[in-house]
């Protein structure tokens, strides 16, 4: 029997529909599930007539494949993944490669690295972003790792992945854990995304009283111009769709409560770790953890009254107003991410390209929008561009459209209709276009209880004051 091309281990949807890209674009694949009956139905279902080849041990993966051996793993992040790797380095010969397709912790790719170059395995941490579909059709795809084991997994991970403006959307973005760190500030300008789509479903519905489908209209609209992305264009469909019990839209049917389930937090503690400033999305990861009080919120509501959930005024204006404050929140989220990215890259020592890392996301990433190709640009005539809205065409969109973006934040307000991630991509903007903040008065307060001392702003050097005594 001829060997495979490559190796797939763990066969949950997004390993099936991996393995059935890589078949059909001309791959020959081995694969592998820890429980074979799943193996058994994947093949049953899928691989009939197909060069996909299974297997039901580690041992008999290994034998299978062509040398040097290429492996995907598409197994749980986290100890799952350790168990696999510990199962399978003693099969492994010295110059085959393990590609780590998980949503893996960046500081745990680091320490696999160092656990298998010790035994000459070569070790990829690949992010894969686009969900099932993407999967199949064609993912994004942001590798870390050596430039070696690249050359050898590279072009079928450029094969399988989905094509933008630039090219294919796979590429090798720097040393060690490089792609799974730009995985994961691409999870948190989801999370960021996706609760300003939120905010502003909550105000067109409790604000405005529109119903699901005049949203869904509106969203649909916003979708062919500057806001057009995939998350627009879901939350579009979304909103469309009858619950066929109740015949009520079927997200009033759904619980208002959403999880976590790690990246997002990863982004925001290595924020703090780095010192980059990443507050929206860190306040959208608060947002989730405050639905997940549900209970606690039905308790607050009759507890703490507060003014009528109603938007006053032109209900045209305000949702021209609304658009500008989505689409300056959306640029925010964008800027924090790939400052986040520039402070993790002089950090760590990644070397990251923000243009190359932003042409990777304009195709089969959930985060894939049209703002990504000037984006692109942008990075491509100022590399260490400090901050998005600082280059065109994002400051002549900041110019045209802070007002309505501040108008949207103050109405929130007034109605009690929370906005965190709106509130905080405009409070970020102002602090960063303030010159002189009230930090100085912090720095004296600091100075008072512990005496840490202060910098002037006319003399170099540090300084203390006996507060008390004067």
């Amino acid at each position: 029997m001829s060997t495979a091309d490559i190796g797939v281990i763990g066969l949950a949807v997004m390993g099936q529909n991996l393995a059935l890209n890589m078949e059909r674009r001309g791959y020959s694949v081995a694969v592998f599930n820890r429980t074979a009956k799943r193996t058994e139905a994947f093949v049953e279902a899928y691989a009939s007539g197909k060069k996909i080849r299974a297997v039901y041990s580690l041992d008999e993966l290994t034998s299978a494949l062509s040398t040097p051996r290429r492996i995907l793993m598409m197994v749980k992040a986290g100890p799952p993944t350790d168990e696999f790797i510990a199962g399978i380095l003693p099969l492994l010969d010295r110059g085959d490669v393990l590609i780590d397709g998980g949503n893996a912790y960046y500081g745990d790719t680091e320490r696999r690295i160092d656990r298998t170059s010790d035994r000459g395995i070569l070790y990829l941490g690949a992010g894969i972003s686009g969900g099932e579909s993407g999967a199949l059709h064609g993912p994004s795809i942001m590798v870390g790792g050596t430039p070696d084991a690249y050359e050898l997994a590279g072009p079928i991970l450029e094969a399988i992945a989905a094509r933008g403006s630039g090219g294919t959307c796979c590429a090798h973005l720097g040393p060690g854990s490089a792609g799974h760190y730009v995985k994961m500030i691409h999870n948190g300008i989801e999370y960021a995304i996706m609760q300003a789509l939120a905010e502003a479903y909550d105000l067109m519905r409790r604000g405005l009283g529109m119903s699901a489908g005049e949203t869904a209209d509106t969203f649909a609209e916003w979708n062919r111009g500057d806001l057009g992305s995939y998350l627009v264009e879901i939350t579009e469909q979304v909103l469309r769709r009858l619950d066929p019990e109740s015949g009520r839209p079927l997200v009033e049917m759904i619980l208002d409560t959403a999880a976590q389930k790690g990246t997002g937090k990863w982004s925001s503690q290595s924020a703090l770790d780095i010192g980059a400033p990443s507050p929206s999305i860190a306040a959208a990861v608060f947002a989730r953890i405050a639905s997940s009080l549900k209970a606690e919120r039905i308790d607050a509501e009759s507890a703490l009254p507060g003014p009528p959930t109603r938007l006053e005024g032109d209900r045209e204006k305000i949702i021209d107003d609304l658009f500008s404050a989505l689409l300056l929140a959306t640029v925010t989220a964008f800027a924090q991410g790939l400052r986040q990215l520039l402070d993790a890259s002089a950090e760590r020592g990644y070397g990251l390209d923000l243009s190359r890392v932003a042409r990777v996301w304009t195709a089969g990433c959930i985060i894939r929008a049209k703002l990504l190709t000037p984006i692109a640009s942008a990075f491509d005539a100022r590399p260490d561009l400090p901050f998005l809205l600082l280059a065109e065409p994002f400051r002549t969109l900041w110019c045209e459209h802070q007002a309505g973006f501040r108008r949207t934040a103050a109405r929130a307000h007034q109605a009690g209709i929370p906005v965190p991630v709106i509130s905080s991509s405009l409070e970020f903007a102002d602090a960063y276009r303030t010159s002189r903040l009230p930090a100085n008065l912090i720095q004296a307060q600091r100075d008072f209880f512990g005496a840490h001392t202060y910098q002037r702003i006319d003399q170099d050097g540090a300084f203390h004051t006996a507060w008390e005594s004067a």
